[in-house]
């Protein structure tokens, strides 16, 4: 079965120090926090589903700063997916629409709290993309 094509987010705001990162709980198990993510509507481009799905789970605005690492494969509930994560900065915020719990937390801080290992060593990779870009 060939894995359904989704993207994700690491999002980060840097109108604090050190730079937090959003987390969200998962909608099928909110004991787990992971990033945003989600499928790509048909006609829809890869920035506009991250950036759509950011808003949607988490009522946040972003800019999209580019790719981060390649594509991940997993089962989401009982679909196989193939995610594209993308780093954003917030650029706005507001309540969740789909009513998520979600946390800002320090980037060591969330490697802690994200439920999975491969999010984890993701959000590691990211750490100098994010510092370069949270710098005044």
């Amino acid at each position: 079965m060939e894995p359904i094509p989704q993207v994700g987010a690491i999002v980060f705001r840097n109108d604090r120090t050190p730079p937090q990162i959003l987390l969200v709980q998962a909608r099928k198990d909110p004991d787990k926090w992971i990033f945003p993510k989600g499928h790509i509507d048909p006609g829809e481009s890869d920035l506009d589903a991250v950036l759509r799905e950011v808003q949607e789970e988490a009522g946040v605005a972003g800019a999209r700063i580019g790719p981060i690492g390649v594509p991940q494969t997993f089962q989401s509930g009982d679909e196989l997916v193939r995610v594209q994560y993308h780093l954003l900065r917030m650029t706005a915020e507001g309540p969740s629409p789909e009513g998520r719990e979600k946390q800002w937390l320090p980037a060591r801080e969330a490697i802690e709290r994200l439920s999975f290992e491969s999010a984890r060593e993701l959000l590691r990779a990211a750490l100098p993309q994010i510092d370069r870009y949270a710098a005044p």
